[in-house]
């Protein structure tokens, strides 16, 4: 069974986000980027399968700049056997953009599991593997917190408001991975050197036909307003006249 795993280059959730001063987006010049943490969790998911002798090749797919590189090598040292990167240059494209790419993709290496992160930390979309479920008229399941694959079909356990919601896919199918479906290791020195040798791919945006055209304009980026600082009270009296007469909320 092949699997493709989705993988973004992003700002480091250690980072703390700076707007660029004439508000046209997020500055990212001289920034620490690694791998979007849900994804982290889709490639250790894929590699646990295959440790487990259900996947026999994973490919790790990522669609950025070229330093998009370095976020692949990390899926092939924690397990991935090869990688492609659809060079797109600086352009953060959209969901449906990804979504589109990822469908040209799919339609050469035929895999018969695709599994992303639920959402990337930057833009919070959450939208691209429902997008590409879509484009390929795939059975999916979003939010996973486990998954097993038997007999041609996928059991995925779903987060979702009320609790956990149990469904059963035909394969192929399309997975977006949650936060506690598992723990992602750390790639050891000896993988991360093995990952060198390993077969990385380029292509050009252009060579898949897709449409990346974007759908929606930025008109201005802002930072939140800065919370204001708490103030002590002296008495339960004076905290409930507060309430009342300040804050509104008696």
């Amino acid at each position: 069974m092949r699997v493709m795993v989705a993988v973004k280059r992003a700002m480091d959730y250690n980072v703390k986000a700076r707007v660029k001063p004439d508000g046209s987006g997020v500055d990212r010049s001289n920034v620490k980027m690694s791998m979007n943490p849900f994804d982290e969790i889709a490639v250790e998911e894929a590699v646990r399968l295959k440790e487990a002798g259900v996947a026999t090749d994973i490919v790790a797919v990522s669609i950025g700049p070229v330093q998009a590189q370095e976020t692949l090598r990390t899926a092939l040292a924690m397990g991935a056997d090869r990688a492609i990167l659809i060079d797109a240059g600086d352009c953060d494209l959209e969901p449906l953009a990804v979504a589109k790419v990822l469908r040209g993709l799919i339609a050469e290496e035929k895999p018969d599991l695709v599994v992303l992160g639920k959402q990337a930390i930057d833009g919070d979309n959450a939208a691209t593997g429902q997008m590409l479920a879509a484009l390929l008229d795939w059975p999916q399941a979003t939010f996973a917190s486990s998954l097993a694959i038997a007999g041609g079909s996928a059991t995925v356990t779903r987060e979702v408001d009320g609790g956990l919601q149990t469904v059963e896919l035909e394969l192929p199918a399309v997975v977006t991975a949650d936060l506690r479906l598992n723990e992602p290791r750390y790639a050891s020195l000896p993988n991360i050197m093995k990952a060198k040798q390993k077969p990385l791919q380029m292509r050009a945006l252009d060579t898949l036909g897709v449409d990346a055209s974007p759908r929606l304009k930025v008109l201005r980026v802002t930072e939140p307003p800065v919370r204001a600082g708490g103030i002590t009270v002296g008495t339960t009296a004076e905290l409930v006249s507060k309430l009342k007469n300040e804050a509104g909320v008696l």
